[in-house]
C-alpha cells in the first residue's frame, strides 16, 4: 500500500521512538501536521517562535540519550530557527530539524516563504538533506537519526519540498545504515591507550580535565571510577560539569575565563594532563602561548579527530569513543595496581598540598553580609532548596557563571546551557524542554532580565502544557557581563548595557496565567524559593531577585590573558 509523504514522516518519528516533538506549523508543512493530527504516538509542543522550538528539542537531547525533533516551516520558519540549531551544533548536540520547503518546480524562483536551507544551515549543522523524491524519504529520515547520534553529535537537518509530503509511494523503513563516506571510530587504538597509562602512572602532578564530551557519551561512570582509582585532581568546563561529582574533594572546580583560582593554577602546572571530551577552547586555556610555557605531556580523548591538536599540540592523541576509551583505560589501570604498579603515591601526596594551598585563597568568596541580594547568594540557596538535583538551565551572561560556580552538580546532563556559541534566550525553552522529557522533575531557568526577555513569549507554552517551571531572575537591571566589560575595559563607559525599561516581571508572570514573586531582601530568598519548590510546586513561579547592580564574576581572566593571569577580585583592578 502506497502512502504520502508526510505518513512517512510520521512513521519515521514513531519508529525512531520519538515522544515529543517541538514545533510551529506553517503552509509548506500542512501535510506533515494533518498527518501529526490523526496520530496518537507522540506529543507535539507548539511553541511561540521557531527558535524556541529547536532550543527545547535541544535541551531535550541535552537531558536525554534521545535525539531532539523539531519542526519547522520554510522561510522564515527556517531562518528563526538558524540560531538554535547553530546553538546545537556548537555543542554537539544530537538532533534532527525537519523543514518544509516551497514544491520541487518552484525551488529557486523566489516562490512565496523560500530560502535556501540547505545553503543558510550547511555551516552549522553535521549535515543536511534536500528530499526531491518521496522514495528517498525514509532513507534519508533513517540516516538523519544516525548521523545525529553517533560519532560527535549534531544536528541534522531533513529539507522536504510540500509537494513530497503529498506524494505517495510504499513505505520501507531500513533497519540499518550503510555510508560508505561516514564511519566514525568508536574504538580507541589499543598502543595509544598504554602509552597514555604509562605517562598517567608515571606522573608527579597529574591533572584530568573534562568537557561534554563526556556528557554526550555517558561517561560519567567511567569518568568517576577512573578518577577514585588514580586519586588525580579533575577539572570540569562549563560544558563538563556533573560529569565528575562536584562534592568530592578530588574536583577543584570549573576552569577557565571564570574558573576557580586552584583548577586553573592545577592545569598550568601539571606535568601530565589528560583531556577528555574537551577541546581546549578560547574560554578554557585563555592564551594559547601562555598555556604552551609549562612543558608537560598531553593525552588527548575525543572522538572527532579534527578536534585533536587543533588548538594545542598533544603527545598523545587517541580518536574513540569516550566512555569506550575511559573503559579501557580503567582496565589497564586496574591490572596495572593489580601487579603493583600504581602511581607515585608521594609525589601525589606533594601535588595534592600544593593544590590545597591555592584553595585556601577561597576565589569564590563574596560579601555574605550586604544588605542587598547577593546573585551568587540566591544560587547557593537553590542549590539547598532543590537538594542539589535539580535540572538547572541558565541563559548566557553574569548569572550562568554563577550559577556553574555555586550550583555544586553531582550528576550529568542536569545543567543545560549554551557554551560555544553562548545564545541568550535558550534558559525558558531549555527549561520547557527538559521538564517535558522528565515529568515531576524539579527544573530551575537561572537567567537575567536581558535574557528571560528574548524568548519571554514561551510563557504561553508553559501554560499551555502546563510546565511548572521555576524561572529565577537575578534582576540587575544590566547586561550585566557587558557592563562588567565595561567597567574593567573600556573605562566604565556603559554603552548600552542598562536597561531603561524593564517590565513589571510578577505582573507579566500573571498576565500569562504564572505565579510572580519579587524578592527585594537576602532574608526573603530562602522562603520564596521554598515557596516556589513547595507551596507552589504545580506552578510555572516566576522569581523576580532584585540583585546587587554592580557584582561581578570572579575570578577572572581578560581575553589575550594566560590561564594563570586572573583577576580575584575589584582589588586587582
Amino acid at each position: 500500500m502506497e502512502i504520502s509523504g508526510a505518513e512517512i514522516v510520521i512513521r519515521c518519528l514513531e519508529l525512531e521512538g520519538v515522544k515529543h516533538i517541538f514545533g510551529y506549523p506553517g503552509g509548506a508543512v500542512l501535510y506533515i501536521y494533518d498527518e501529526i493530527y490523526k496520530q496518537d504516538k507522540f506529543e507535539h509542543i507548539l511553541v511561540r517562535h521557531e527558535q524556541a522550538a529547536v532550543h527545547a528539542a535541544d535541551a531535550y537531547a541535552r537531558s536525554t540519550t534521545q535525539v531532539g525533533v523539531c519542526i519547522v516551516t520554510s522561510g522564515p520558519g527556517v531562518t528563526n530557527a538558524v540560531t538554535g540549531i547553530a546553538t546545537a551544533y556548537m555543542d554537539s548536540v544530537p538532533m534532527v530539524v525537519i523543514s518544509g520547503q516551497v514544491p520541487t518546480h518552484a525551488i529557486g524562483e523566489d516562490a512565496f516563504q523560500e530560502c535556501d536551507t540547505v545553503g543558510i544551515t550547511r555551516p552549522c549543522v553535521k549535515h543536511n538533506f534536500l528530499v526531491r523524491d518521496v522514495k528517498d524519504l525514509a532513507a534519508t529520515m533513517k540516516k538523519a537519526f544516525h548521523i545525529a547520534r553517533t560519532g560527535r553529535p549534531g544536528p541534522v537537518l531533513v529539507d522536504i519540498p510540500k509537494d513530497i509530503t503529498r506524494n505517495r509511494c510504499k513505505f520501507e523503513y531500513p533497519d540499518s545504515v550503510a555510508m560508505r563516506s561516514y564511519n566514525p571510530v568508536v574504538k580507541g587504538h589499543q598502543g595509544q591507550v598504554r602509552k597514555a597509562l604509562a605517562l598517567l602512572l608515571g606522573a608527579e602532578r597529574p591533572m584530568i580535565y573534562t568537557g561534554g564530551g563526556v556528557i554526550l557519551a555517558d561517561a560519567a561512570p567511567e569518568l568517576n571510577r577512573f578518577a577514585d582509582l588514580l586519586g588525580f585532581p579533575v577539572t570540569n568546563t562549563l560544558m563538563g560539569l556533573g560529569g565528575y561529582r562536584a562534592s568530592d574533594r578530588k574536583f577543584v572546580g570549573m576552569l577557565g575565563m571564570h574558573g576557580t583560582y586552584e583548577a586553573n593554577m592545577a592545569m598550568q602546572h601539571c606535568d601530565v594532563l589528560i583531556a577528555i571530551g574537551a577541546r581546549f577552547d578560547d574560554r578554557v586555556i585563555g592564551n594559547p602561548k601562555h598555556f604552551a610555557q609549562n612543558p608537560r605531556k598531553i593525552i588527548h580523548v575525543d572522538i572527532d579527530p579534527s578536534s585533536i591538536s587543533k588548538r594545542v599540540k598533544v603527545d598523545v592523541p587517541i580518536v574513540g569513543d569516550v566512555r569506550e576509551t575511559l573503559t579501557d583505560l580503567i582496565g589497564l589501570v586496574e591490572q596495572s595496581m593489580a601487579a603493583g604498579q600504581g602511581v607515585d603515591k608521594a609525589a601525589l601526596a606533594a601535588w595534592w598540598k600544593q593544590i590545597d594551598s591555592w584553595r585556601e585563597r577561597d576565589c569564590l568568596n563574596y560579601d555574605r553580609n550586604s544588605g542587598t541580594i547577593k546573585p551568587q547568594f540566591v544560587v547557593e540557596k537553590l542549590w539547598e532548596v532543590t537538594g542539589g538535583d535539580a535540572f538547572i538551565t541558565s541563559d548566557v551572561g553574569q548569572h550562568q557563571m554563577f550559577a556553574a560556580q555555586f550550583y555544586r552538580f553531582d550528576k550529568p546532563r542536569r545543567w543545560l546551557n549554551s557554551g560555544g556559541l553562548g545564545t541568550m534566550g535558550v534558559g525558558l525553552p531549555y527549561a520547557m524542554g527538559a521538564l517535558l522529557a522528565h515529568p515531576g522533575e524539579q527544573v530551575a531557568c537561572v537567567t537575567g532580565e536581558g535574557s528571560i526577555q528574548m524568548c519571554i513569549q514561551e510563557l504561553s507554552t508553559c501554560k499551555q502544557y502546563n510546565l511548572p517551571v521555576k524561572i529565577v531572575n537575578l534582576n540587575n537591571r544590566y547586561l550585566g557581563m557587558v557592563r562588567q566589560w565595561q567597567q574593567i575595559e573600556y573605562g566604565s563607559r556603559y554603552a548600552e548595557s542598562y536597561m531603561d525599561a524593564l517590565p513589571d516581571f510578577v505582573a507579566l508572570a500573571e498576565a500569562y496565567g504564572h505565579v510572580g514573586i519579587r524578592v527585594e531582601r537576602p532574608e526573603d530568598v530562602e522562603p520564596a524559593l521554598r515557596d516556589a519548590f513547595g507551596k507552589y510546586r504545580d506552578r510555572l513561579v516566576f522569581l523576580d531577585f532584585i540583585t546587587d547592580r554592580t557584582e561581578n564574576v570572579w575570578p577572572m581572566v581578560q581575553g589575550g590573558k594566560g590561564l594563570t593571569e586572573m583577576l580575584l577580585g575589584a582589588e586587582d583592578l
